[in-house]
């Protein structure tokens, strides 16, 4: 007897899932059952993806999944999945690039047709209940969609056929040599062009953070594009830190702003967003010395202490955009309520916020500097951020938008990396010890098997096996903490990591594929070369692969990352802006400036190690040992002595090294000028 339809999400642990637990929708999570279920029935399947902080998924799910009459169109002509896209990244990049290939703009709610063997033959992205906006409604999509599959099989499979093609087809790879300095350079002149000379990021709205962008331009400052590449980051990192995506009470960025110049953020946070940002605010801070900077690291952490830390240590992956039904309702002011909270100090406060009796955003405020001219004066940035402190004890008393807290294991790799930067950068071993706390959580809670990670956990179930982002970006933390707490067990836990990803996810065509060998079988296995709002993990295993070379002596790791940049390069050449983040890697991988750092017994290297933690040079290395003869023959400092029994820094690039470093100041001069040997 056939089970009776229902929703199952019930069981589910992704918070985005459990939102739609109770629609009169039956859905089903993804997987093996749910396919079975329409090739039984002999329905196609509709296939929502989406995540809990997202406001255009709140939107659809009011206006159509929680409406009986659209759930009764819903369930009688389609089997009906629901996917949270943080969870299952990896059918979320599958059904994305289908999109694609509809010459259809990606983005979420997605909303995808499939044969019931998970094929897509047409999809979009958020439709509105009613036709609107020259977009159909939803129902006559469904109704038409369910037409087709009745009345044309065979346009229906023909379209399945040629998307699942070209899903399917991998780009033709060329074994060739890498990319140079040369390359690095001319793609930095052409992405420059498309940078906002005014208010920073990319030309236009909506302005979205594109941290690999920023992150690569970092990098191209060192070669021929020089100090406008160092600019343009510094700009952007300045726009935002005024602008209205970052939470000015609270502290965060939001995921990305809907005009053309960082006012009105769509208010959703996530922990991507903020982890990259965070590491670029410290090299910001080191390379200029402006206090905004090193006020948004500080904010940034607070907020991540106080609104982001789980029980265990961990971090969660994002806060909701809405509250009360309503986007940005908990963020935005009126004048009269800063006033009532604030009252003789509002002056001062509505002067430099923008605070006006009209607002700044459909008769609300958003609080932002983005023209607040006054000199940052200590005593003046004090009062603000008492006045702040007053509203942030107003705000709380608001209905706050939800927590996803699920833990992703990516997710918190990359703010355990940047967190342990800025600690050291700023010298807060407390950030350090809270880097440690969910690296520990990660690494015990979601590691199984020895050597895997598993992606999500939540309530003591974990999804596995893992991608290859869970262990390149663990990885890439446990690499951090092994250059500033010592080599062991850190490094120990990389090489297992970096193992797993060759073991597990190693793709021939170069790479690795983001799921692994034993994950349940999709109708392609995804491999992507691209960014997306975060860096390709190819590329952060790329990271991991050359600073593994330098701080096992294994060179096998750095021949494995030139051959897949090899292999990789016509996807680099014939994609400029998306492969950014392989730019970077392939950066490190020919210009790596390695510190060997000799601290002998019962001496003091920390005014040596401050320097190179300093640094706003991404591509140093940092090997500190009692003893060179710990490194291994062939590395160009080998047997190199410390100067008079003093803590000594020998500086080495492409096979030698400079001369011995015993004081901060010449070390410093060196790794700032770049003028290696």
């Amino acid at each position: 007897m056939t089970e009776p339809a229902r929703n199952r999400l019930a069981e589910a642990t992704s918070p985005y899932l459990l939102q739609h637990a109770d629609n009169p929708v039956h859905w089903w999570p993804w997987g093996p059952e749910a396919l079975a279920e329409a090739e039984a029935t002999g329905k196609p399947i509709l296939l929502s993806v989406g995540y809990a902080a997202c406001h255009w998924c709140h939107v659809m799910a009011h206006e159509s999944f929680e409406d009986d009459e659209v759930a009764e169109v819903m369930n009688r002509l389609f089997v009906n999945i629901k996917v949270d896209r943080e969870e299952r990244p990896d059918i979320d990049q599958i059904y994305m690039s289908a999109l694609h290939t509809f010459n259809e703009r990606g983005g979420w709610p997605m909303t995808m047709f499939l044969d019931p063997r998970g094929r897509p033959f047409w999809g979009g992205t958020y439709f509105p209940k009613e036709a609107k906006w020259g977009r159909p409604g939803f129902v006559q999509i469904l109704e038409e969609m369910a037409r087709l599959w009745r009345e044309e099989p065979d346009k229906i499979a023909k379209n399945a056929d040629v998307v699942h093609r070209r899903l399917a087809a991998r780009a033709a790879t060329t074994t060739r040599s890498p990319l140079g300095p040369d390359y690095l350079d001319a793609v930095a002149e052409r992405l420059l062009g498309v940078m906002d000379p005014v208010e920073g990021g990319t030309r236009g709205a909506p302005k979205f953070p594109q941290t690999p962008l920023l992150e690569f331009f970092w990098r191209a400052a060192r070669h021929r594009a020089g100090r406008p590449a160092a600019d343009v980051v510094l700009l952007t990192l300045s726009r935002m830190s005024r602008g209205g995506i970052w939470d000015h009470v609270g502290g965060g960025f939001a995921r990305y702003a809907v005009d053309d110049h960082w006012l009105v953020p769509h208010f959703e946070k996530m922990l991507y967003d903020n982890a990259q940002l965070l590491d670029l605010l410290g090299r910001a801070w080191s390379d200029t010395g402006d206090p905004l900077f090193r006020a948004r690291i500080e904010e940034t952490v607070a907020w991540l202490a106080r609104e982001m830390t789980l029980p265990g240590g961990a971090f969660a992956a994002s806060i909701d955009a809405d509250s009360e039904h309503e986007e940005g309702r908990f963020y935005v002011w009126s004048e009269a309520e800063i006033r009532d909270v604030l009252g003789s100090d509002a002056d001062e406060f509505a002067a430099a916020y923008d605070v006006t009796r009209d607002g700044n955003w459909e008769g609300k405020i958003i609080l932002n500097r983005s023209s607040d001219r006054t000199r940052w004066g200590r005593d003046r940035e004090a009062r603000l951020a008492h006045s702040r402190a007053r509203l942030l004890e107003r705000r709380a008393e608001r209905v706050r938008p939800a927590t996803d807290d699920k833990i992703l294991a990516d997710w918190n790799g990359a703010m355990i990396h940047a967190l342990v930067l800025a600690g050291r950068r700023l010298d807060r071993p407390d950030w350090i010890e809270r880097a440690v706390a969910a690296y520990r959580f990660v690494a015990t809670e979601m590691g199984y098997d020895g050597d895997r990670l598993g992606h999500a956990w939540r309530d003591g179930r974990s999804v596995k096996p893992g991608l290859s982002s869970d262990l390149v970006h663990m990885a890439r933390a446990a690499l951090a903490l092994a250059e500033t707490l010592g080599r062991n067990p850190w490094l120990d836990d990389a090489r297992r990591w970096m193992t797993a990803l060759e073991t597990h996810h190693a793709d021939p065509a170069g790479g690795w594929f983001l799921t692994a060998d034993d994950a349940e079988a999709l109708i392609v296995r995804p491999a992507s070369t691209s960014d997306d709002a975060v860096p390709n993990p190819i590329a952060i295993g790329l990271d991991n692969c050359i600073r593994l070379a330098v701080l096992t002596g294994d060179d096998q790791w750095r021949a494995r990352a030139e051959e897949i940049l090899g292999r990789l390069s016509s996807a680099m050449l014939a994609d400029i802006f998306s492969t950014a983040s392989l730019s970077t890697a392939l950066d490190l991988a020919i210009g790596a400036v390695e510190v060997v750092l000799i601290v002998p017994p019962d001496t003091d290297g920390t005014p040596l190690r401050r320097v190179v933690f300093e640094s706003t040079d991404p591509r140093i290395i940092l090997f500190e040992t009692e003893s060179t003869a710990a490194l291994p023959e062939t590395h160009p400092a080998a047997h190199k002595p410390a100067v008079d029994g003093l803590p000594t820094a020998w500086v080495c690039r492409e096979g030698s090294c400079g001369l011995p470093l015993t004081e901060p100041g010449p070390l410093r001069t060196l790794l700032e000028t770049g003028r290696y040997v």
